[in-house]
C-alpha cells in the first residue's frame, strides 16, 4: 500500500499551523497582555502631565500563589506516591515511588521545572511541559595491561570502540581504547506558550487532531541534527511571513529589562550558519498509509522540507490550566479574572495622587500684567512672587475627595480576594487579626477560606497534570528502559530495573495536598505522636514500633528535616546496645552460675532415674522372688496330694 504524498502532508501541516490556538491569534494577544499587566506596563490611557502610576494586582496574586503550590507539591521528597492496587503491587510501588521521584528531582531539574509550569498557567492560561526519552552516547576511555593476543583480538573486534594506544612487549599487549555505549535518560522540559499549537477543536491533547511545538534552531543545529537532509534556505521558508525572527509574545517577556533588545533592532545581519528558522514538530491524526484508518505520527518540518514522519503512540505533552473550563482545552489565568480590577485601581490611584498633586501645588487665578509669571512658575519652598497689586494671585480650590473613594479603593481588593484567594489574611497584612479580641480559631478559619480557591487550582494541577507527567515517566521508563541502573536513594545505593514493575500500571497516584499549614501540621502529628505512644506503652496491639517511626519520619519532614536518619532509625535497622565490661562479667558469672545450675540439676536428675530404675527392678526382683516361692510351694502342695493318692 502506497504512503501519502509528502506535497500533501505538507499542505495538511500547513493549513493545521495557520488554523491552530496560538498562532499569532486573539489567544496570543490575550498573553500578550497578560504579561503587561504582570510587568505594569504603561496602559495606554495615559495622560501627558498627570499621574502614570500602575497597579500591580496580576503580579502581587500570581506571584502570592506561586508559593502555596510550591509547598504543596516540592516541600518533600517524594513529588508523588504510587499506591499498589493488591498486595502483589507493593514492592514495585515502592520503587517506582522512589525511582519516579528520583527522576524529577536528579535527572532533571524538578523545583525549576514545576515553578516555571505553574507561572505560566497562572499568567498565561495554561502551562505547557514536554516529556520524552532522550537517547545519547557516553564516552568511557579504558587501559588494559599485559593482556593475552587472544584477549587483544577480542577487544579489536568489539563494536563502538576506538583504539588510542597500542604496545607490544613480547607476547602481552598494553593497550588504551575509548568505548562508546548508547544509553537513555528522561528529559522534561517547559515549552513557552507561544511555541506550542493545538487544533482550534480540541479539547485535550490526547484525542487532539494536531498539536505542534514549533522552535527556533539555526542552520548550524538543523545540519547537526540532519546531517544527511539537503537544508536549502530557499526551500526553508526563509522568506515567508512565519519567519518573523520573534513573535510578540516573546518581545514583551523580554521588554521589560530590555533583553530582547540588542543586535536584533540594528540590522545586524547573522552569517548563514547562525540564521534561525522555524522548526515544527508536529503531531497529527491521518491516514498516512491510506489503509482508511487515520493514525498519530510526528512529522519534523521546515519550511517545504518534511524531515522526520514516523508513527507514534502518544503526544509528549502535559498541560494545567488553574480555572479549567469544561470542554475546552484553555481555561482561563489568574490574570484574566485580575487585569480588569488593576485597570480600575490603577484610574482610581492616578485619580488620588492628581488630587494630592493638586493640593500641594494648585492652580492660580492671576490677574493679567500684575504678577511675574516666571516667579509663580517657579515651586520651591520660602520662593517669592512679585505682585502689582494685593490679590493679582488668588488659589483655585482642589476640591477634597470624598470617603468613598477610600472605601472604592477597599472594595476592589475585595473582588480581587474573591477571585483568586489571596487575601490580606494569608498573607499576613490584616492588622485586625492581631488585635487581642481576634481568637487562634478565628483566624484560622478565615485564612481556611481564602485558601480554599488555591487549594482547588492546586488539586486541579494535581489531578491534571502533576499526575500526567508521573505516569507518563512511569510509561517511559517501562518503554525504554532495559538494563538496571544504580541511584542512591534514601543513602544507599539501590539497584532499579523497571522489569519487575507491572506492564499494565497496576497502581494508582496519589499526590499528597497537606491539611493546614505547617504550624497546624507539626501539631498534629505531635498529638498522634503522644497518642500513638500511651497507646504502646499501656500494650495496645494497634500501635507497632514501625508505626512510631513512620509518624516521627512525617513529623521530622514538616518541620524541614527531610534527611530523617540522622534523627531515627528504622526498627528493622536496630540494633542493641553493647553492654559494658562490668555488665559483660555480670552476664559471664551469671551464664556460668546458669551453667552449674543446669549441670547439677543435670546428675540429680540423673541420680533420681537411677534410683528410679533400682527401684523398679528392686520391685521386679521381689516378684520374682516371691512367683518362684510361690510355685515351690505350689509343687510341693501337688507332690502331697499325689502321695496322698497312692496310699489311698
Amino acid at each position: 500500500m502506497q504512503d501519502k504524498d509528502d506535497s500533501i502532508l505538507r499542505q495538511r501541516i500547513n493549513s493545521e499551523v495557520s488554523d491552530a490556538l496560538g498562532y499569532y491569534d486573539e489567544l496570543s494577544r490575550q498573553r500578550e497582555e497578560a504579561q503587561k499587566y504582570y510587568y505594569g506596563e504603561p496602559m495606554g490611557n495615559e495622560i501627558e502631565g498627570r499621574s502614570h502610576f500602575v497597579d500591580s494586582s496580576v503580579q502581587d496574586a500570581v506571584e502570592w500563589i506561586k508559593p502555596s503550590l510550591m509547598r504543596v507539591f516540592a516541600s518533600g521528597d517524594d513529588f508523588v506516591k504510587f499506591e499498589p492496587v493488591g498486595p502483589e503491587d507493593q514492592a514495585a510501588a515502592d520503587q517506582a515511588t522512589d525511582y519516579v521521584n528520583y527522576v524529577v528531582t536528579k535527572d532533571n531539574p524538578g523545583w525549576e521545572i514545576l515553578y516555571s509550569w505553574f507561572h505560566d498557567a497562572l499568567l498565561l492560561k495554561n502551562g505547557i511541559i514536554k516529556v520524552w526519552w532522550e537517547v545519547y552516547e557516553e564516552e568511557r576511555r579504558e587501559e588494559y595491561k599485559g593482556i593475552s593476543e587472544v584477549e587483544f583480538d577480542s577487544l579489536l573486534l568489539e563494536e563502538n570502540t576506538e583504539i588510542l594506544t597500542q604496545e607490544q612487549n613480547g607476547e602481552l599487549f598494553d593497550l588504551t581504547l575509548i568505548r562508546t555505549t548508547s544509553t537513555g535518560r528522561i528529559k522534561i522540559a517547559n515549552v513557552p506558550p507561544e511555541e506550542f499549537l493545538i487544533a482550534r477543536d480540541a479539547k485535550d491533547i490526547t484525542d487532539a487532531r494536531f498539536v505542534c511545538h514549533r522552535v527556533r534552531k539555526t542552520l548550524s543545529d538543523l545540519t547537526e541534527m540532519y546531517p544527511d537532509e539537503d537544508l536549502d534556505p530557499k526551500k526553508m521558508g526563509a522568506q515567508g511571513p512565519d519567519m518573523g525572527m520573534f513573535s510578540s509574545e516573546y518581545q514583551t517577556r523580554h521588554r521589560y529589562d530590555a533583553a530582547f533588545f540588542g543586535s536584533h533592532d540594528k540590522g545586524f545581519e547573522p552569517e548563514d550558519a547562525l540564521k534561525e528558522y522555524w522548526l515544527y514538530e508536529s503531531y497529527l491524526k491521518t491516514d498516512h498509509d491510506e489503509d482508511g484508518i487515520a493514525e498519530l505520527r510526528r512529522v519534523c518540518s521546515v519550511g517545504n522540507i518534511i524531515l522526520e514522519n514516523e508513527p507514534v503512540d502518544d503526544i509528549p505533552f502535559i498541560s494545567i490550566t488553574p480555572i479549567k473550563i469544561p470542554h475546552k482545552f484553555f481555561g482561563m489565568s489568574i490574570a484574566d479574572v485580575t487585569m480588569p480590577l488593576q485597570q480600575i485601581k490603577s484610574t482610581l490611584l492616578r485619580n488620588l495622587l492628581d488630587n494630592m498633586y493638586n493640593q500641594n501645588f494648585g492652580r492660580f487665578a492671576v490677574l493679567e500684567g500684575q504678577a511675574n509669571l516666571d516667579d509663580l512658575l517657579t515651586a520651591r519652598p520660602g520662593g517669592i512672587v512679585r505682585v502689582k497689586s494685593p490679590n493679582a494671585v488668588t488659589p483655585l480650590a482642589t476640591p477634597a475627595l470624598e470617603p468613598y473613594t477610600f472605601q472604592m479603593l477597599q472594595y476592589v481588593d475585595e473582588i480581587r480576594e474573591n477571585r483568586t484567594g489571596v487575601s490580606k489574611t494569608s498573607q499576613g497584612l490584616n492588622p485586625d487579626l492581631l488585635t487581642s479580641h481576634t481568637t487562634a480559631t478565628a483566624v484560622d478559619t478565615m485564612m481556611t477560606a481564602s485558601q480554599t480557591r488555591i487549594e482547588l487550582v492546586a488539586r486541579n494541577f494535581a489531578e491534571t497534570g502533576v499526575k500526567d507527567l508521573m505516569l507518563r515517566i512511569y510509561n517511559l521508563l517501562l518503554e525504554n528502559q532495559d538494563k538496571p541502573r544504580m541511584i542512591r536513594l534514601r543513602n544507599n545505593w539501590v539497584e532499579v530495573n523497571p522489569d519487575g514493575w507491572s506492564p499494565q500500571i497496576d497502581l494508582t497516584v496519589s499526590v499528597a495536598l497537606g491539611n493546614g499549614n505547617k504550624q497546624q501540621q507539626i501539631g498534629q502529628l505531635n498529638n498522634i505522636l503522644q497518642m500513638a505512644t500511651q497507646a504502646q506503652n499501656a500494650g495496645n496491639p494497634m500501635i507497632s514500633q514501625e508505626n512510631i517511626y513512620n509518624i516521627s519520619t512525617s513529623l521530622l519532614k514538616a518541620m524541614g528535616y527531610q534527611d530523617t536518619s540522622g534523627f531515627i532509625t528504622p526498627p528493622q535497622e536496630q540494633q542493641q546496645p553493647q553492654p559494658s565490661p562490668e555488665q559483660q562479667k555480670m552476664q559471664a558469672d551469671q551464664q556460668k552460675m546458669q551453667a552449674d545450675q543446669q549441670k547439677d540439676m543435670a546428675e540429680l536428675s540423673l541420680k533420681a532415674a537411677k534410683l528410679d530404675l533400682d527401684k523398679q527392678e528392686f520391685e521386679h526382683r521381689k516378684g520374682v522372688d516371691q512367683f518362684e516361692a510361690n510355685l515351690k510351694s505350689f509343687e510341693a502342695q501337688l507332690e502331697g496330694e499325689g502321695n496322698q493318692i497312692k496310699i489311698g
